[in-house]
């Protein structure tokens, strides 16, 4: 269900629900564009995606799609992986780096609750932990290494240049497999795996 049938139902989740996950994505994209601008590309910056202004992120197409079928996307960050001294590194570091920010948003976000259990809050306590939940998704599912997810990126800067070809020529299809395999249920074994890895890390972490 997107959360245009969620709005319907109940507003007051939906705001609960919809505020954390567009920040969280819009999180993810300015990370991957700090990242590349640490290590030498201010393509992003020079674009004014080092912004947290949503209007900035939004791609049409995919918050439309997020509204209606609850499977949406921001405008990649753009970077120019040839202004990086390493590109392999780049690669990974960059592609790292949204995945990572889920990681820690979701990470503060359970020690919060940990450290303020029972809150007396009980509206934020449900919107950080609706956050936290949304980060782990978002964590597991661009862990997926199928492009244009970060995880092929991660892929591609450890591959071989033949399997760094093959990806990219997969690249165009690359969202419509992922539709379809989504819908067929193949992936959800796979995101399952990764959600129990970043939440073992995370309790590991926290006392």
């Amino acid at each position: 269900m997107g959360l245009i049938g969620l709005l319907f139902k109940d507003p007051m989740v939906f705001v609960i629900v919809s505020v954390p996950l567009l920040y969280s994505i819009i999180i993810h994209e300015l990370a991957h564009g700090w990242v590349a601008y640490k290590m030498g590309d201010p393509t992003a910056k020079w674009l004014g995606r080092l912004s947290l202004n949503p209007l900035r992120h939004l791609d049409p197409i995919g918050t439309l799609m997020l509204f209606f079928f609850g499977f949406g996307w921001a405008k990649p960050v753009p970077v120019n992986f040839s202004n990086l001294s390493d590109e392999r590194k780049g690669l990974i570091f960059v592609s790292s780096a949204g995945i990572v920010a889920n990681i820690l948003l979701a990470f503060f976000s359970l020690f919060f609750l940990r450290l303020f259990s029972p809150s007396p809050f009980e509206v934020l306590s449900t919107m950080v932990y609706y956050f936290a939940k949304i980060n782990i998704m978002l964590a597991a599912f661009n862990l997926i290494p199928i492009p244009p997810l970060d995880g092929s990126k991660i892929l591609m800067g450890f591959a071989s240049r033949r399997l760094q070809l093959s990806l990219m020529r997969l690249e165009p299809y690359g969202m419509f497999i992922i539709i379809g395999l989504l819908y067929l249920g193949i992936l959800d074994p796979l995101i399952a795996l990764f959600k129990w890895a970043i939440l073992y890390v995370i309790n590991f972490l926290i006392p």
